[in-house]
């Protein structure tokens, strides 16, 4: 009978995390957590104060959409811009909104007609830019984080 004990109490405890650290339950808990989370959305988007932080994630995403749209198209009607000729093109703006809801500028990809056509236009853009208001950030879990966005402007011109 004690033989059928001790066996019993051998495989109870051999079989169970019973000798298993805290810090390593702790560590597997967390790795865990982790592989759950989906890294690549957040769970609220930066906001302008025109934006309703209670609103659904969708609603958010398209009030910033929309009110940095007109800041940046309210930028572009400061520089006064004219063109020789007719263009029809695409000005690609890359930029963050980071964790404290700057915007940084990271790049300003155009090609050689734009170029041509507004020369310095870059500079210009990334000087008005950096000066937009900054904005709640977006958030991950109730933190912070930084939010990588790219913007296309359509440059329409006529002669």
């Amino acid at each position: 009978m004690q033989r059928l004990v001790l066996f019993l109490f051998i495989l109870v405890c051999g079989s169970c995390d019973f000798f298993v650290s805290t810090q390593e339950k702790t560590e597997k808990e967390v790795r865990k957590a982790l592989g759950e989370i989906n890294w690549n959305e957040v769970d609220t988007y930066p906001m302008f104060d025109a934006c309703d932080e209670y609103a659904p994630k969708s609603e958010q995403r398209t009030c910033f959409k929309n009110q940095l749209l007109e800041r940046f198209a309210d930028t572009l009607a400061s520089l006064n811009l004219t063109a020789e000729k007719a263009l029809n093109d695409t000005l690609w703006i890359d930029f963050i909104v980071d964790e404290d809801g700057f915007i940084i500028i990271n790049e300003i990809k155009d090609n050689a007609s734009i170029k041509d056509a507004f020369p310095g236009l870059e500079k210009d853009i990334a000087k008005r830019l950096n000066d937009i208001t900054t904005v709640a950030p977006a958030r991950k879990r109730s933190i912070p984080v930084s939010i990588k966005v790219r913007l296309p402007i359509i440059i329409n011109t006529t002669e």
